[in-house]
């Protein structure tokens, strides 16, 4: 079992940054997938950025590449970089994880992944 917790979140103007955090507990380890997903109002659950278990390997939805950065700093930390926000990323966030046979997959689809946090809401104002 693998639990996550995200922090990070808040209201934030169009324009400005915040810088979500995801720690993990329990079976952790270098083979792990994490994924970042949001969630706004009466809308599906949405893929942000993937990294994988070594790091080496990052994925990102068109609609953030360029202003969001994914990374991890050991098996039980990952991040999000959110530059350049814009109202239309206001949602909740949600970190995830998936175990992995080989370091360098990830994956991008919400049926991938086995473990999800609570979420933490980002909300930014025009």
């Amino acid at each position: 079992q693998v639990q996550l917790v995200e922090s990070g979140g808040g209201l934030v103007q169009a324009g400005g940054s915040l810088r979500l955090s995801c720690a993990a507990s329990g079976r952790t380890s270098s083979s792990i997938a994490m994924g970042w997903f949001r969630q706004a109002p009466g809308k599906e659950r949405e893929f942000v950025a993937a990294i994988s278990g070594s790091g080496g390997n990052t994925i990102y939805a068109d609609s953030v590449k360029g202003r969001f950065t994914i990374s991890r700093d050991n098996a039980k930390n990952t991040h999000l970089q959110m530059n350049s926000l814009k109202p239309e990323d206001t949602a909740v966030y949600y970190c995830a994880a998936r175990p992995t046979y080989w370091s360098g997959s990830y994956y991008s689809k919400v049926v991938d992944y086995t473990y999800w946090g609570q979420g933490t809401q980002v909300t930014v104002s025009s």
